[in-house]
């Protein structure tokens, strides 16, 4: 496996493990779904308690597959897939290029 897929594998493991979490992936859901959200309309929506969906929407954050807003007190959270799909793109074409190169060989 060449360097560049290599690097790609460790950038994209952020969002690898936000979407192993069935808890995150009812959150990307209900964004992808519904548009932007505060955390009280999330807990409206789901069975998690308030603290527990802003735990859950930091680590999303951090993955950077959400962005927040802030309108005078509340905070509303954006599904932000871009960043993600440009690197899971490259990941792929990028092991495309090392399956085809070790075919060659």
């Amino acid at each position: 496996m060449s360097q560049r897929t290599m690097e790609l594998l460790r950038e994209c493991t952020p969002v690898f493990n936000i979407l192993r979490d069935t808890n995150r992936q009812e959150i990307l859901m209900l964004l992808f779904d519904e548009g932007a959200m505060s955390v009280n309309q999330i807990a409206e929506r789901l069975t998690l308690s308030r603290p527990a969906i802003s735990h859950h929407l930091k680590h999303l954050l951090d993955a950077k597959v959400v962005t927040v807003e802030k309108s005078a007190t509340i905070r509303y959270y954006n599904l932000s897939l871009d960043n993600s799909i440009m690197l899971l793109r490259e990941l792929i074409q990028s092991l495309e290029v090392d399956q085809h190169n070790q075919e060659k060989s």
